[in-house]
């Protein structure tokens, strides 16, 4: 089934959703759409005409009028892990399909061409009322979502849910997807290339357009590079990188996204708790969740820039999907924390 064809809705979903979650009522609506086989798209439009409605705007006007809600919690996830910031949208700037968020707090880059649907949901639980906006690829995936909180305007988010109300209430279709392009083969990458490309950078955004050139998977470039540029190190290395910057107060920058969503924390990390296969950060105003299990290799990367070297430990599930990426505090112009390389050189290397 190509792009452009729609799945069909399954008969009886919403009987079926309403059995899972009375069985399991803490069940997350992801998880729950994974059981049922349907996309977590799905299972929010089953509320349209009671707790959701759909929307229809372009996205980077309503993005940028999020920061008129004030305090809001925004959450972006991965296939395995969640990222949550509390903050206010500022210094929100939107060119095209892409788009940045870089206030204080909240701070994002969004590529708005996997943006294609929008909801505002209302959930209820006993006394307790959560009021979100919540935004979704073609497939159903959803690429981001914003909560309000007790600090929130929610005269403005009225307000904002009616201006951009979409004039068709029906569930939109849920396009099918094709699987990702297996890499190339290694005895086909022009490796001294790409080796010298590797060296020639000046900024890390450099990285992903050198991937592409060279038709590269990101861990089959780290493979690739040498010890010198990457090397991998055990699937302990999150939890001893968290617990170290924690113990020394070290300010990192933790990225977790999709493809249409990439969030960032900068900042320190204080309280850690492992919960089942989950290791979380729950620090006021930033929230981790990654799930550990899924870790399949973790590497230390080194990248060359204008301001030095930097460093990152980013860690991949077994399909080679990127989980989260670890930096040290910093900012273009400036160099990379000794203490954060100190921290990253210190973790164990193994053998591939």
């Amino acid at each position: 089934m190509d792009i452009g064809e729609t799945v069909p809705a399954a008969a009886g979903l919403s009987e079926r959703f309403a059995t899972l979650t009375t069985a399991e009522p803490r069940l997350r609506i992801r998880d729950a759409a994974a059981r049922l086989g349907v996309s977590e798209m799905e299972l929010v439009a089953l509320g349209l005409g009671r707790s959701a409605v759909r929307l229809d705007a372009s996205w980077g006007t309503l993005i940028e009028r999020l920061g008129a809600l004030g305090p809001v919690m925004a959450l972006t996830r991965g296939e395995h892990a969640v990222h949550e910031k509390t903050g206010v949208y500022e210094n929100v700037s939107i060119g095209g399909p892409h788009g940045l968020v870089l206030g204080p707090d909240i701070d994002l880059r969004l590529f708005l061409g996997h943006w294609k649907h929008g909801f505002a949901v209302t959930e209820t639980a006993g006394d307790m009322t959560r009021r979100s906006l919540q935004f979704f690829d073609a497939q159903g995936c959803a690429v981001h979502k914003v909560y309000m909180t007790a600090a929130s305007d929610l005269t403005r988010y009225a307000a904002l849910v009616e201006r951009y109300r979409h004039a068709e209430q029906a569930a939109p279709a849920v396009a099918a997807g094709r699987p990702a392009p297996a890499p190339q083969p290694d005895d086909r990458v022009d490796v001294p290339g790409f080796l010298a490309a590797w060296d020639a950078l000046e900024d890390t955004h450099e990285f992903f357009p050198m991937l592409r050139k060279f038709n590269l998977a990101r861990t089959q470039a780290l493979r690739l590079a040498g010890p010198e540029r990457a090397r991998p190190s055990d699937n302990n290395a999150l939890r001893t990188t968290l617990a170290a910057a924690a113990a020394a107060e070290l300010p990192i920058m933790v990225f977790v996204g999709n493809a249409g969503c990439i969030q960032i924390h900068t900042g320190p990390v204080k309280a850690l708790r492992a919960t089942g296969p989950w290791f979380n950060v729950l620090d006021p105003g930033f929230n981790l969740h990654l799930r550990e299990t899924a870790i399949a290799s973790s590497w230390v990367v080194t990248k060359p820039t204008a301001d030095g070297p930097v460093t990152s430990l980013e860690l991949f599930d077994r399909d080679g999907g990127n989980i989260a990426l670890l930096f040290g505090k910093r900012k273009p112009g400036q160099p990379e924390d000794p203490s954060w390389r100190r921290l990253a050189s210190s973790l164990p290397a193994i053998r591939q």
